[in-house]
Formats: C-alpha cells, structure tokens, sequence
C-alpha cells in the first residue's frame, strides 16, 4: 500500500498529493494518507463522493488523521 505523509500541510494540499499519488496506481490499488488538517476531514468525504473512489477507511489519533483510499 502507498503512503502519503501530508502532515503539517493546510488544506488544501493534503487532498492535492493524494490525487497526485490516486493517479499513479492502478484499480484496486489501496492508498493511505497521514493528514493534520481537521479540513481533511470534509475534503477527503467530499472528494470520494464526487470521484467514484472508496473512502475505506478514515480514522483520528491525537491529531493525526489517516484515510485509506482505494482507487476505482
């Protein structure tokens, strides 16, 4: 699995690297990202909705947020 580490960047920069590295991987591949932004939140909701991608999983621990995404 792919890893993007976008902590301490603003939003909306951790939604940007992850479309960038969404690109390079195939369907089916799995993608997750380290985010500090409480933004990410909603960006990343937002985003899978409108993209078709699967928000597998989204999860907090003291401020740092991991999604992991699965690319369609």
């Amino acid at each position: 699995m792919k890893e993007v580490d976008a902590r301490g960047l603003n939003c909306p920069l951790p939604l940007l690297k992850a479309k960038q590295a969404l690109n390079q991987l195939d369907s089916g591949d799995r993608l997750r990202v380290l985010a500090t932004d409480a933004g990410s939140v909603r960006d990343f909701k937002t985003f899978t909705e409108l993209s078709g991608n699967l928000l597998v999983e989204s999860s907090e621990s003291d401020g740092c947020y991991t999604y992991v995404l699965q690319k369609v």
